[in-house]
């Protein structure tokens, strides 16, 4: 691995491109890591996966005593307008303190090849911090495979903003669920955590913003977490807010087999319970080692989030969440999805976004659903989330 790069979005320059055609005709990372072109570019890539782009300025703005925080997976940043315009002025949304976002691009087709995290943090007048997850080897999955136009710099990525100075800024790789050079969809890279100490007026706290694995087994993410947990162990003690999109599915979706043999045994469970039950209530059961471990950890996650709302709703009767669902999901097992929804409406909710904090205490929790933009097409797949929070120990001013 490189010494991680941190800069401008310079950084992020490469030409990595040309050498995609080749890159997928391999099957899996070993294959492609044995390879000659490997030798050859892996220096190069290896820089752009591990650098961090960070432009934040030392201004220091007046604000109150809470911390005002949100949470947002901006699937891509494709209705960057949209998005844009609710960031900007929507009541439940404008004027936070900190934004920890997931899935921006930076020259994908399908979101117009912008660099979502710095235009929006440019447009909002906020500092930044992007990091790289994936460098994309094709324009995406399901519908995104269609999107005009080509990939410039096929960067994915996650990112952290505030109206305050950000500082010791930096990223934890976080070890892959499944092989991304296998499949439809190949990939470099590896999810990870953004990190930044946040000089709010009232001290310094730490935020951090994950993106844990979907396509993994339950015990996968719960180990990812602790990668983070015990990685945040090691930094000088603030209070610390964790926020993102946990991806708690409630699944073992490491292929397509293991995710169907999960949906059988929700039916033994009976697909109404489930639905209702569990399915927006991960932390009860499917998910809840991972939550154990949060809490025997010291951070509180119980009063930070409107347990039970969800922030992704599948409906069997869109034609694009069926498409991308097919990338993973065999033909035949559609029509017991369906009657499976059908028990319930025929959609369903589930919470996959979450917060969690140490020495810090939250209020008012709130999902906000339904964002639209003015054609009425969604903003995202996820809702956003936010909090309120306090500092329950004294806060660096450092």
């Amino acid at each position: 691995m490189t010494n991680p790069v941190v800069g401008g979005p310079e950084v992020l320059d490469h030409d990595l491109n040309e050498h995609f055609p080749e890159l997928l005709k391999f099957e899996s990372t070993a294959e492609m890591e044995a390879s000659p072109l490997w030798a050859e570019i892996r220096d190069e890539a290896e820089r752009i996966l591990d650098a961090v782009v960070v432009e934040t300025g030392d201004e220091r703005r007046e604000a109150g005593d809470e911390i005002r925080a949100l949470a947002w997976n901006l699937e891509r940043g494709n209705i960057y307008e949209g998005i844009a315009d609710a960031l900007e002025n929507h009541d439940e949304l404008k004027d936070k303190d900190v934004l920890l976002l997931t899935e921006l691009d930076y020259g994908m087709a399908r979101s117009g090849n912008r660099f979502v995290a710095k235009e929006l943090a440019e447009r909002l007048g906020l500092n930044y911090a992007f990091a790289t997850v994936y460098v994309a080897l094709q324009k995406g999955s399901g519908v995104e495979s269609e999107a005009p136009g080509e990939n410039t710099l096929s960067i994915h990525g996650l990112a952290m903003m505030s109206p305050h100075p950000m500082k010791n800024v930096h990223a934890v790789p976080l070890p892959n669920g499944k092989d991304k050079m296998w499949g439809k969809e190949k990939r470099l890279g590896r999810l990870r955590a953004l990190i930044a100490d946040i000089e709010h007026p009232s001290g310094t706290f730490r935020a951090v913003t994950i993106h844990l694995d979907a396509h993994c087994s339950r015990e996968h993410r719960r180990m990812q977490m602790n990668i983070i947990l015990d990685h945040l162990d090691t930094l000088p003690k603030l209070p610390t807010l964790i926020g993102g999109d946990w991806n708690t599915t409630g699944f073992n979706s490491q292929s397509g087999t293991r995710a169907i043999f999960g949906y059988f045994r929700r039916v033994a469970m009976g697909p109404k319970n489930v639905a209702l039950n569990h399915l927006p209530h991960p932390e009860r059961y499917f998910e809840k080692p991972m939550f154990t471990d949060i809490e025997r950890r010291g951070y509180n996650f119980r009063e930070l989030n409107n347990l039970g709302t969800g922030t992704l709703h599948y409906d069997v009767a869109s034609i694009e969440k069926n498409t991308n669902l097919r990338d993973w999901v065999p033909e035949w097992c559609f029509p017991f999805i369906f009657w499976a929804a059908g028990r319930v409406g025929g959609i369903v909710h589930t919470r996959l976004d979450w917060f969690a904090a140490k020495d810090m205490s939250g209020t008012n929790p709130r999902s906000i659903a339904g964002l639209v933009d003015e054609t009425g097409t969604p903003l995202s797949d996820h809702d956003p989330i936010t909090v309120e929070l306090t500092v329950q120990s004294p806060m660096s001013n450092v």
